[in-house]
């Protein structure tokens, strides 16, 4: 277990990254949390919501680089929310739910930058995707851990979480456990 890094993604709500992340092949664990905010202290879901704290609802994901490399998982974040939209996923508008990825070292950032200039031509907006340094990563409230698997009868996971989950499933199957 050494050889695992660290990756943390925001994209919108952290249920739908974290059920996304969850299935690819090399990740070892998602936890779902907020990250990038100014207030002091361990924010709280409601606080995040409300946009009190400046916090993005983030996954932090736990990977080995020899069967998934962070250059690919930053590929399928891009490709698997819109990074086109300012501080918006869908209906969730706010600054926590905007498209980030807090790189945990140079390299990361290199290969952040990198990513989103290869990917850009496959877009047809400009992708905003802010790429700033992990400062403190918090881990969210119990019940949002492992969300999807625990509520798939849930409306949200339904209509918003399932046909992403298909969608991933359709462009990435070679990438899946």
């Amino acid at each position: 277990m050494n050889n695992l890094e660290l990756a943390t993604f925001g994209g919108g709500c952290f249920w739908c990254t974290e059920a996304i992340f969850q299935q690819l092949k090399g990740v070892e664990e998602v936890v779902s949390g907020y990250s990038g905010g100014n207030a002091p202290g361990k924010p709280t879901y409601r606080e995040v919501c409300y946009g009190l704290t400046g916090h993005a609802e983030v996954i932090q994901v736990s990977f080995d680089p020899k069967i998934i490399p962070f250059e690919d998982l930053a590929r399928i974040h891009l490709h698997t929310h819109d990074p086109t939209t300012l501080n918006r996923q869908g209906v969730d508008v706010g600054t926590q739910y905007r498209s980030v990825i807090f790189y945990h070292d140079t390299r990361q950032k290199e290969d952040a930058e990198r990513v989103i200039a290869e990917e850009q031509p496959n877009f047809s907006s400009k992708i905003v995707t802010e790429i700033a340094p992990l400062d403190i990563f918090y881990e969210a409230e119990d019940y949002h851990q492992d969300y999807y698997n625990n509520n798939q009868a849930q409306g949200y996971c339904s209509f918003v979480i399932t046909p992403k989950l298909q969608k991933l499933r359709s462009q990435y199957a070679d990438r899946l456990k």
